[in-house]
This record gives C-alpha cells, structure tokens and sequence, in this order.
C-alpha cells in the first residue's frame, strides 16, 4: 500500500521462508517494498486494475455507497471540516480510545482508494493486539500481514515478499495492546460532522513518517475508515463496510514466519 510504511529499516526474505535461513537485515533509509512492486503501485498498476472486474459488482457498489456516504470533510482532512472545540476533543477522543481498546477480533469488507483514484478491495482481518491481514480480491495478487512486530507486503503473482517493522507504520497505532492519545502518538485534530468524528495522528519522534486519519461513526461508534498519508503527501484511504468484530480467528491467518505459511497461500 502506497504510503502504509515509513521506509525507515528494510529486511526481506526469500518465499517460502525456511527456518534455517534467517532474514537477513539492511538499515537505513530504503523503501519498504521490492522497486518493481512500489513502482506499480505508485503508478496505479496494481490498483486500477480492480478500477474495472466482472466479479463481485453488488459488493463493490455497496463498498463504493459507503465510501460517499462518509463526510467529505474528513476524508479530505481539509481545514474546512468542524473542528471540536478543545474542552470538548478530550472527552471525543476518550471515547474513540475505549472503543478501540475494546476491540478484540474484526472482520470486514475495505475499499481501497489511491490518490491517483486507483482502487482495490478485499476482506480486512484484525486480531488485537498486534495482528492484522488485508487479503486483495483475486486478480489482485497483493497480500498484507502484520504479527510479531513485522508487517509483511507479499505479491502472490512475483512471489517475492517484503518486511518493514510494524513500528514502522502509522498503521501500528491500531495494533497495540492499548491506544493511548498522548506520549508518543501526537493528535494532530479531531473534526465532527454528519454524525462521523476524525482523530488525525503522527508519531511525535518521527513526524517525517507521515499521519493516520481514522474515521469512525458516533452512535453506534464504529470504525468506518482510515487515511494514511504518507511523508512524500500521497494518500491512501481504506473505508470498512458490512464490519463484524468478536469472532474468532485462525492464528495461521498470520503466522507468516511457518514455513507452511507460503504453500498455503500458493494454493489459493
């Protein structure tokens, strides 16, 4: 995903990955995916690819519905959205934190839409904490796993795989066992409009990495939507439908360092 890692330390492995052959890691600043699948993605390739598909048409309506059906303002992040007022943001953001903390296990349709208006779909799967999978609608072969402190890019059709540390990633703030606004998580804003809240987010020691936009509605409180900015301004926006949480979830949804992790996804 454009703009989903800060590109700060690179380590990759070769698939399927073998337990005695440890990763090999290279620090510095570098980009977090192989050059041919950023170019691709940068370029739209990958993502306007699914723009035009014979399957899944109704859910692609429903996902794109919901898309326009969230405030323009906080999709944007623009300075015209209402912002709270100070002696109300508190109060906003203790209540987007204890929803966050609650969840446990999701499950959810995504709509992803690149800047250049590319998009891509898929089934998105959280396992708080630390656990995460966004598994792209066929032909799409992008696969994205986070456990153990790694976040994983793997193209199904290159067979090559990608690992940046989940730290790495505004995307982390979602994982950790509590989310907690202060410390080292800056809140940037938090906007309301049309019945939605917004908490804009960057990490205080690297503001350079980029920020976190998450959308969510506020009766119920529901996460809907999140937009990652990234440090070169491109942005990426995820928007969740027909959201499930509190389900069970097979560990091997994640557990890409198995050895047996790539056969099985060789075979879907």
């Amino acid at each position: 995903m454009t703009g989903w890692n800060g590109g700060t330390t690179s380590c990759r492995r070769r698939a399927p990955f073998r337990r005695s052959a440890p990763a090999r890691c290279r620090k510095g600043r570098s980009s977090a995916l192989p050059a041919a699948l950023a170019a691709r993605l940068r370029g739209g390739g990958l993502l306007r690819r699914r723009a035009v598909r014979q399957i899944g048409r109704m859910d692609r309506r429903t996902l794109l519905a919901a898309t326009l059906a969230l405030p323009s303002s906080l999709l944007a992040g623009r300075a015209a959205a209402q912002l709270v007022p100070a002696n109300q943001a508190a109060a906003a953001l203790q209540r987007v934190e204890a929803y966050m903390n609650g969840i446990t296990t999701l499950r959810a349709r995504f709509l992803q839409i690149a800047q250049n208006g590319g998009s891509a779909e898929g089934t998105a799967f959280i396992a708080r904490p630390g656990r995460m999978r966004f598994d792209y609608d066929p032909p799409e072969p992008l696969l994205l796993v986070a456990s153990d402190g790694q976040f994983l890019h793997y193209d199904r059709e290159l067979k090559q795989p990608s690992i940046v540390p989940v730290s790495s990633t505004p995307l982390g703030f979602l994982l950790r066992p509590q989310m907690r606004f202060g410390g080292d998580i800056e809140v940037l804003g938090v906007e309301r409009g049309n019945g939605f809240v917004g908490v804009t987010l960057r990490r205080r020691d690297n503001p350079a990495e980029g920020r976190l936009t998450l959308v969510l509605a506020e009766d119920p409180m529901e996460l809907r939507q999140w937009v990652v900015v990234d440090g070169q301004g491109r942005q990426t926006r995820v928007t969740l439908t027909q959201i499930e949480t509190g389900m069970s979830l097979p560990r091997r949804l994640f557990t890409f360092n198995d050895p047996s992790f790539f056969e099985n996804e060789g075979r879907r």
